[in-house]
């Protein structure tokens, strides 16, 4: 994920070539087995530190790097966001207990690439509640993702995400989005979740970019936190309300998306 902020709205997305295109796709395929192969984990009693550590191990012995440890100060090989926790949760101590949903956030640098993926899981037996927030964020990412075509604008995917997700009664992150993906983590452009159609970037061919709503219950406030000797902050919903959310990274073809996070 992305703040606003940290994109400079004027650049464009990187263009790819047909070589670092299959690159992308190799990561993108390799970051979606480790999530798949993490998330058979997600049960109570096990811990986000233990989660970190299969996500970690699986990712090396694949000969890739997990790309958000040491980046920009960041301790950990994952981001593990329970149940009011928006983003960027850090792995630790932390139990998960029955009724919990906990985002998992992975990202593999292989080659020089990097392929960027979420998905929200269930812990055990989850509440009503749980179950239709969390299958709103994956519905608004896929609305998002059919929003893309070539030549069309980021307003486009945000105009989407956020429809869909006012009619499901929920409530969009602005402050933080998507981005441009590939040799950098984080490129150009921001990919909102809400916005006007025909505004924001244009979404070239080539060009590879991630799709990640985050919806919360409530349009209360995001309260935000620091993470000891890094640049990343970690966010929670000021009411404690559940927060859920899904990633894939997508390359914008003269014929539409291509989703690369696929096992």
């Amino acid at each position: 994920m992305f703040l606003a902020e940290e994109c400079d709205r004027n650049r464009h997305m990187t263009i790819k070539t047909k070589e670092e295109i299959q690159l992308m796709a190799k990561v993108g395929k390799l970051a979606a087995r480790c999530l798949e192969h993490t998330g058979k984990f997600v049960r109570p009693g096990i811990t986000t530190d233990e989660l970190d550590k299969i996500a970690h191990d699986f990712t090396l012995s694949h000969g890739a790097k997990p790309a958000p440890l040491g980046y920009k100060g960041y301790p950990k090989s994952i981001c593990t966001s329970v149940n009011h926790v928006i983003c960027h949760g850090v792995p630790g101590a932390e139990v998960l207990k029955e009724g919990d949903i906990v985002n998992v956030d992975v990202t593999c640098l292989l080659d020089g690439f990097h392929g960027d993926t979420s998905a929200t899981f269930y812990v055990g037996e989850v509440s009503e509640n749980a179950r239709k927030i969390t299958e709103a964020a994956k519905k608004a990412m896929e609305k998002g993702i059919e929003a893309i075509t070539p030549f069309g604008t980021t307003g486009d995917i945000g105009f989407a995400i956020n429809k869909f997700a006012t009619k499901s009664g929920f409530y969009v992150v602005e402050e933080i989005g998507g981005h441009g993906i590939g040799r950098g983590f984080h490129e150009d452009p921001f990919v909102p979740s809400f916005g006007k159609k025909g505004r924001g970037d244009r979404l070239l061919p080539g060009g590879t970019i991630t799709v990640e709503p985050m919806l919360n219950e409530t349009d209360a406030e995001m309260i935000e936190f620091a993470i000891p000797n890094s640049k990343i902050f970690w966010y929670i919903t000021s009411d404690k309300c559940l927060s859920a959310q899904f990633e894939h990274t997508v390359l914008i073809t003269e014929n539409g998306p291509e989703i690369l996070t696929v096992p």
